[in-house]
């Protein structure tokens, strides 16, 4: 669960993805970002707190809190350079985050705890691995082998993005299809909704195929 705002430092040390603002040079082809980018960066937005302080004076830090981004800023700062800032701190954490994706090992051991937690151990994958031949979909399962690929368009998107698609997959070990059972499944993990509307914003931007529909209350 994301920690309440208003118990976090109101101006901790700059972490990782501290910066002073000091505008990057662009060349023209950075601005020529690609959908997923702009996708995955508006979903990342709905997501975002932004605090000002007094004490700040020059530099900007964002660093993760749960589901949210937190960024500090300096009070002084307009609305305009809040926004510009906003965006440069949620490319570098993405960034940085790409840097330390998993391997297929690290996704396999998430699998087993990601079962062990919502499914009661019964999802028991024969093997778990990233693949580069998912474009359109971001994982697939052979229930028959007991195999789960992830689409490596995955690495680097938020850890609770990741960890929907593993349950998704691992769900479909227990349930082939995506009826009333296979849904019911899904519900006990917490964050399928803000996940589906992560992917959702990526699919769209791409016109990739829509995720499967989820079950009609």
């Amino acid at each position: 669960m994301p920690a309440d705002p208003s118990s976090g430092p109101a101006d901790p040390p700059s972490g990782p993805a501290g910066k002073t603002p000091k505008p990057p040079a662009r060349s023209a082809g950075s601005h020529q970002h690609s959908a997923a980018a702009h996708a995955a960066r508006a979903a990342a937005m709905s997501a975002v707190e932004v605090r000002r302080s007094t004490r700040r004076r020059k530099s900007v830090t964002a660093y993760r809190e749960g589901d949210r981004t937190i960024v500090l800023i300096p009070a002084r700062m307009s609305q305009a350079e809040e926004r510009r800032w906003v965006g440069v701190m949620l490319d570098k954490l993405a960034a940085q985050e790409s840097k330390r994706h998993l391997g297929d090992t690290g996704l396999e051991e998430r699998a087993a705890r990601l079962s062990a937690q919502y499914f009661d151990g019964r999802a028991k994958p024969a093997s778990v691995r990233w693949v580069t031949n998912q474009n359109t979909r971001w994982g697939s399962c052979t229930p028959a082998e007991g195999s789960i690929r992830l689409s490596h368009r995955l690495q680097g998107m938020p850890e609770y993005v990741v960890d929907y698609v593993l349950l998704h997959e691992l769900a479909h070990l227990l349930v082939p299809g995506h009826g009333p059972d296979f849904w019911r499944l899904l519900e006990a993990y917490p964050r399928t909704e803000r996940a589906r509307g992560f992917l959702e914003g990526v699919v769209a931007a791409e016109g990739l195929p829509r995720l499967p529909a989820a079950r009609e209350e």
